[in-house]
């Protein structure tokens, strides 16, 4: 009877339950009809929990290890659940002679061919091999150049594909920009799929970078044609939905074109997935995706940024004989196509949730979407860190300014919504001996180049998460935070990113490094590797995968500012 009653208060804590009655004081009613959600939807947000109390006293105790290892360990796990092997053999099924995946199953005998492209494949191809490998008649997949040379240098040799075996591994793409190497391997790519039959089954994997390694310009227009009118109009402003149409409008294989050669053989394709939202037309530009390409609407992108003069008339051309109907092959291919995600950022953030709990803390997943430049990310943090961590309840005009740093951020005003209600009930409760918070998220912020030095995203956020957080206690009696890419590399260095606290300001003084200097110049692996002998810098080495980026911050039970 005990352990089903334990069972109840999980599978009610796990999915928000709610058990009693709620006041809203007026100050919170006008915000919430602010920000465009309805009173009865967000009722549920700020009705308090006591179950949570009963729950957390039989969490296991935290251990002895420092919150610097602790929230190093949460993005260890995050990383673990997105391995290329890992994601596919949890969502693929071999039994006898046939294979289910996304929920449909697919008859074995000696037909399967496999191709892919990108970054992560390679994992994903050795997966496949020793999985299916007695089945697998050919394969062609297009990696970064290096690459299985850096894997072997760092121990990650079972990731790659028997030297011997039926898959070809051609690299490519040098400093992930399409060259000749990566157009070879994307020619052998297109004439395998040409060669299927009705009876084939065609494994295309596809992963971070996909794009690069799948180079396949249509007739007349090449190679250097296309990068230059690419890398045109992202220097004029273009978004990656403006770039990807265009790619797709000036590309034989991408937006459905892959697909559309395997036919009438049954396509199934394996996505790890490193796009905001899973947009399956988004990922390497969609080879398996079927798009319709306006001539008109290319035209209209090409002539915003003022281009539309200085493009070449191979470019021209191509774009001016399509027409929807070109488009569309008449033997409809959707039926012989399945497109399945395998692993994504919320993929990460689940196993991170997990772990988390784990480790003795409260883990709130705010969104695998957060995108947007690091001063409104980092802004956004320390907002919430009020609600988890302030001694007094935080005035209604804080939630406000949450709020409206949502559209900035890419976060819906119902996770913000419901983050700050979680983690002001850890607050409140605190005194019940609730244990730690550790609130998670995802995605790829950017950030605006205004110097010349090294660094990337991560780092530069995690410096300025220390700022923010400039005056509040050291950890353990004070909040820990982590950004950190899952692909193991923060822009042109070796870190992935970095860990910091309140002490940061502090530290960096101390040692007579200027903080803002380094920022002007986006210089912020030189400023970690500087700090404390670059203690805080986050070094996992190659990872072999990439779901863009993972936030963790730490929040201890308790709490005090020292100013």
């Amino acid at each position: 009877m005990c352990k089903c009653f334990f069972k109840k208060i999980f599978v009610c804590v796990e999915h928000d339950f709610i058990f009693t009655d709620l006041n809203i004081s007026p100050p919170w009613r006008l915000l919430l009809r602010l920000s465009g959600l309805s009173m009865a939807r967000v009722l549920s947000l700020f009705r308090p929990q006591p179950v949570l109390a009963l729950v957390s006293r039989f969490k296991p105790a935290s251990c002895n290890m420092s919150m610097d290892a602790r929230v190093r360990e949460v993005f260890t796990a995050a990383v673990e659940a997105v391995q290329p092997d890992a994601v596919v053999r949890q969502s693929v099924e071999r039994k006898d002679d046939s294979v289910a995946i996304g929920g449909r199953r697919f008859t074995l005998k000696h037909n399967l061919h496999l191709v892919g492209f990108g970054k992560a494949v390679l994992g994903m191809a050795a997966e496949v091999e020793r999985m299916m490998g007695d089945h697998l008649v050919d394969g062609v997949i297009s990696v970064p150049h290096g690459i299985q040379q850096t894997m072997r240098q760092h121990g990650k040799s079972h990731l790659l594909p028997k030297e011997n075996g039926q898959i070809e591994v051609m690299e490519g793409a040098k400093h992930n920009l399409p060259d000749e190497d990566a157009l070879r391997a994307a020619e052998k790519i297109k004439q395998l799929a040409k060669r299927l039959t009705e009876k084939d089954l065609l494994l295309v994997l596809i992963s971070g970078g996909g794009s690069a390694l799948l180079p396949a310009p249509l007739p007349p227009v090449s190679l250097q044609e296309k990068l230059d009118v690419t890398r045109r109009l992202a220097a004029a402003g273009a978004t990656i939905q403006e770039l990807n149409t265009v790619r797709r409008a000036l590309s034989v294989l991408k937006g459905g074109g892959l697909a559309k050669y395997a036919h009438p053989a049954q396509v199934v394709a394996l996505i790890l997935s490193d796009v905001i939202g899973d947009p399956l037309d988004s990922i390497a530009s969609g080879p398996t995706v079927r798009s319709e390409v306006w001539p008109e609407e290319i035209l209209s992108i090409l002539e915003r940024y003022k281009l539309l003069h200085c493009i070449p008339t191979s470019v021209k051309d191509v774009i001016q004989r399509q027409s929807r109907k070109d488009n569309v092959d008449e033997s409809d291919t959707a039926g012989h196509v399945q497109n399945v995600v395998i692993g994504s950022n919320s993929t990460a953030l689940e196993r991170a949730r997990f772990h988390a709990r784990e480790l003795g803390f409260h883990p709130v997943v705010l969104s695998p979407g957060v995108c947007g430049d690091v001063r409104s990310v980092s802004k956004l943090y320390g907002l919430l860190t009020l609600f988890a961590c302030s001694p007094v309840e935080p005035p209604a005009e804080v939630a406000a300014e949450v709020l409206a740093l949502g559209p900035e951020v890419g976060v819906a005003s119902w996770d913000l919504c419901r983050t700050m209600r979680e983690l002001g009930e850890r607050r409140r409760a605190a005194a019940g001996g609730l244990a730690a918070t550790c609130l998670l998220a995802g995605g790829e912020p950017t950030v605006e180049l205004t110097g010349k030095g090294r660094g990337g995203r991560n780092q530069e956020l995690a410096l300025r998460v220390g700022l923010e957080w400039r005056g509040l206690e050291l950890p353990p009696n004070g909040p820990i935070f982590l950004s950190g890419g899952t692909d193991g590399q923060d822009g042109p260095t070796e870190a992935a990113g970095a860990v910091t606290d309140a002490g940061l300001y502090a530290e960096a003084q101390a040692q007579g490094l200027d903080i803002e200097k380094f920022l002007i110049n986006n210089d912020s692996y030189t400023f970690f590797s500087s700090l404390s002998s670059g203690k805080h810098l986050l070094v996992p080495g190659l990872t072999c995968t990439n779901v863009m980026d993972v936030h963790v911050l730490l929040f201890p039970s308790t709490f005090s500012n020292k100013g």
